[in-house]
């Protein structure tokens, strides 16, 4: 097949073309803005367009589908071109959606926790040697890209993005998929811009619900009222609760209890605890026993910029992570303060995303760092007049927090200078945000707090309840 990709250099759009490009079909591609690190790996697959910018001779009629990105703007020249020549036209989760119409679909959507919840599948299944496609929201460990297709696989695992298709499908890409197996892992309003009101943005999830096949099941955090009751309304398919798996932490290290074992993992925090009950369930469903999951699971180091540590030495650790949400905001620094709970904990947010910098949604951070000891909040008012939003102010960033000692900076420069200079004896340090403030080099300043890179020790994967290795 041949297929041509309009706005190739975007995240899912760019893994989308390279995976298609392994199946061995014939892939051409424009943009007119190609960033890092897409134009690199593009560039390492003969991908990379010659010439930036659009040029509708690029649509010619031998081509079989033309998949259309969220980037293009509905006046797109090759897109003007390609509707001209009557040829097919997709947004890449209706693409996804086609290439896996045959195999049993698991779709993980929710306000949060979905990429990770979504790795985790990926990673439980690829340890058991169960054949799958996929799509995830994050470049993970052991796996070249971000999409994966193939023709022998039974099984299509995709992480189910509540935001819109593409310039001229609006429907949210979760609606396209059409799951046997789903997980809603959480509602807390977001991407404002699409859904003005919380009423309309939870709507997206009941109509995901059942779009669900008939006889399918629903998985759901079960200490969420509004999935409560969108459990409660589907009559077509299963429904099962989650909550948080059973566990204990000691020494800054988390072990999951199961009967009477105690499984030792590489990740933290009860959101976590959360992700790994929905992945078990999910995992449960495919047919993996207790005993193949739990055996995986304790080699999970996450996914990228999900609680990711960059560095770290005996006194202190630093992370980051893509929390830039309200609740996720909370989620994480609750989890960094009850795995380290003799440390300082120093948290430093971006406002970065259209829902964060708009100044009538700044109003829902309201003490949701409260876990920190010691918060800032880094914002670029040049971001805010690119998108195109009302200027907003310290002074309004300070009363939507409502925490206590709150720096609120305008400068990265002056942020990270600040840090540098602190002293992190006994104290950790986690930087959130969906950006990288301005380009900082976030791993090598890591090293500068900590001056060793972290190591992982090893251990046995499951101990007695005696405690004993």
């Amino acid at each position: 097949m041949r297929i041509h990709f309009i706005a190739i250099g975007g995240s899912a759009m760019h893994n989308l073309a390279i995976a298609l490009h392994q199946k061995g079909y014939v892939i051409t591609g424009s943009d007119d803005e190609i960033f890092e690190p897409s134009k690199s790996r593009l560039a390492g697959y003969g991908l990379l367009p010659e010439q930036e910018g659009w040029d509708p001779d690029r649509i010619s009629p031998d081509l079989d589908a033309v998949i259309l990105g969220m980037h293009a703007r509905e006046n797109n020249p090759e897109l003007q071109r390609a509707r001209e020549l009557g040829l097919k036209i997709f947004s890449y989760p209706e693409f996804l959606y086609e290439q896996t119409r045959d195999k049993t679909r698991v779709v993980i959507g929710g306000s949060h926790g979905k990429t990770t919840i979504t790795s985790m599948i990926m990673h439980v299944l690829r340890e058991n040697h169960i054949a799958f496609d996929y799509m995830v929201g994050a470049q993970l460990e052991g796996f070249e890209t971000m999409v994966g297709l193939s023709e022998s696989a039974h099984i299509a695992v995709f992480e189910g993005d509540e935001y819109l298709s593409s310039p001229t499908d609006r429907r949210p890409k979760f609606h396209l998929y059409h799951p046997h197996i789903a997980v809603l892992s959480g509602i807390a309003w977001d991407h404002i811009n699409v859904f003005p009101t919380f009423e309309g943005y939870v709507e997206q999830f009941r109509i995901f619900a059942r779009l669900i096949e008939p006889g399918g099941t629903l998985c759901y955090y079960d200490e969420d009222p509004l999935l409560r009751e969108i459990a409660a309304e589907q009559h077509h398919i299963r429904t099962e609760g989650y909550n948080i798996h059973p566990y204990i932490t000691e020494d800054h290290t988390t072990y999951l209890k199961a009967g009477e074992r105690e499984i030792r993992l590489k990740i933290f925090g009860e959101h976590n605890l959360q992700n790994i009950s929905a992945a078990q369930s999910v995992c449960l469903a495919l047919g993996v026993t207790n005993e193949q999951f739990y055996r995986a699971i304790r080699t999970f180091s996450g996914a990228a910029r999900r609680l990711e540590v960059l560095s770290a030495n005996d006194q202190t650790t630093v992370f980051r992570d893509f929390a830039h949400s309200p609740s996720k905001l909370q989620a994480t620094t609750r989890a960094v303060k009850q795995q380290f709970p003799g440390r300082r904990l120093v948290a430093c947010m971006e406002l970065h995303t259209f829902s964060s910098l708009k100044k009538e949604f700044l109003p829902h951070y309201n003490q949701c760092m409260e876990e920190a000891d010691l918060a800032f909040v880094y914002y670029n008012p040049h971001t805010v007049e690119h998108k195109k939003l009302e200027p907003i102010t310290p002074e309004m960033i300070s009363a939507g927090f409502q925490k206590r000692g709150l720096q609120v900076l305008t400068d990265s420069g002056e942020l990270f200078d600040h840090l540098e200079k602190m002293d992190w004896k006994e104290a950790n340090l986690l930087l959130m945000s969906s950006g990288n403030f301005d380009g900082k080099d976030l791993p090598a300043f890591a090293l500068k707090i900590t001056g060793d890179p972290v190591k992982f020790q090893r251990g046995d994967w499951i101990r007695n309840p005696q405690g004993k290795m």
